[in-house]
């Protein structure tokens, strides 16, 4: 019967993360509007369903935040190159009508914001949100080996729907544009870097502990909230740069402010927060709290000639997302005293 009750008791998590993954990622910062709603099914089975796997290898194996964030990237590279191929293929978005950063077939800065963006609020902040919603069920896997099967099905389902509706359907007919093919090498070489990826998530790093001894005293979790609201922000100023807002702005200024400041330097400095024993749940709250809000007053700049609908689904999910996660931090800072 205990058994029965942890089965059970383990389906709301999926259920949650599944959603919360394109709701972090898609709805509330706007990227999915209320225009196009219909597609949250497929977004759940990909984003969800590819978090769901990732969050079931890294409990299975015992693995760390290296092999997640390895993973991640991996799910990035399938979305952007072999599902969507949205960095592969020319952008549907000039907001100056020039392309800009585009080279070898490739949008390498619009590539960039999406495998820092995507990992980010699709793997880590969804995780890390839903765990703190079900505190008693953060270390359990959630899936089965069963379940796992079951999802991955789901994903591949999932995965072409979004191909075929973004790349068939959603370019010829919504933007008038011609259907792209990628070059054959360039599919191949991004199957063979999420490979590599998964490899040495789940086999060269299973096992082996990242020395975190040089840890550091965390910053207070209001701090954690506003630089990781910050940090969201400045991540949607780089995609507003891959959709060619400023034609002129050097590329390679934005490649090394993006893996310098957004990318490199929440890797060196977040794991060593986390190993602090000053870390708390309370902090984990606050950086995922912050960074959630700055994306969506960040999307909110791609409203700003926007009426009807659409701005009314923005503004209200975003209010109630707001209200969910107040209601949330009081749940968290009380189970904090409690403990």
């Amino acid at each position: 019967m205990e058994n029965l009750k942890d089965k059970k008791g383990a389906f709301a998590p999926v259920i949650t993360l599944m959603l919360m993954a394109p709701l972090l990622t898609e709805i509330l910062p706007g990227a999915t509007r209320f225009s196009s709603i219909f597609v949250l099914p497929i977004e759940m089975t990909v984003w969800g369903g590819g978090v769901l796997l990732i969050r079931y290898a890294v409990r299975r194996w015992k693995l760390g935040w290296l092999s997640m964030l390895l993973m991640a990237v991996g799910l990035a590279i399938a979305e952007e190159c072999l599902i969507q191929q949205t960095s592969l293929a020319p952008m549907v978005i000039k907001l100056k009508g020039e392309t800009y950063a585009r080279a070898f077939g490739v949008n390498y800065v619009y590539f960039l914001w999406a495998i820092i963006y995507e990992p980010a609020f699709v793997v880590f902040l969804s995780v890390y949100l839903v765990e703190l919603i079900f505190p008693d069920r953060k270390d359990s896997m959630w899936i089965s080996r069963g379940g796992m099967f079951a999802v991955i099905p789901l994903f591949l389902i999932g995965s072409f729907l979004a191909w075929f509706t973004w790349t068939q359907i959603a370019r010829v007919k919504v933007f008038h544009l011609q259907a792209y093919n990628p070059p054959l090498i360039q599919i191949i070489i991004a199957l063979a870097a999420i490979c590599i990826l998964i490899f040495i998530a789940t086999r060269t790093l299973k096992n082996k502990q990242i020395n975190q001894s040089t840890s550091i005293k965390p910053l207070s979790s209001l701090i954690m909230g506003i630089s990781g609201a910050i940090w969201a922000i400045l991540l949607y100023g780089i995609v507003l740069l891959g959709f060619g807002i400023a034609p002129h702005f050097p590329p390679l200024v934005a490649i090394a402010g993006g893996v310098i400041l957004l990318a490199a330097l929440p890797i060196a400095i977040l794991p060593r927060f986390t190993a602090s024993p000053f870390w708390t749940v309370i902090h984990q709250y606050g950086l995922v709290c912050g960074t959630i809000i700055g994306s969506m007053l960040a999307g909110q700049i791609g409203f700003i000639d926007t009426t009807g609908p659409d701005l009314y689904f923005k503004i209200i999910t975003n209010l109630i997302a707001i209200i969910l996660l107040v209601i949330l931090g009081f749940k968290v800072k009380g189970r904090a005293k409690a403990s």
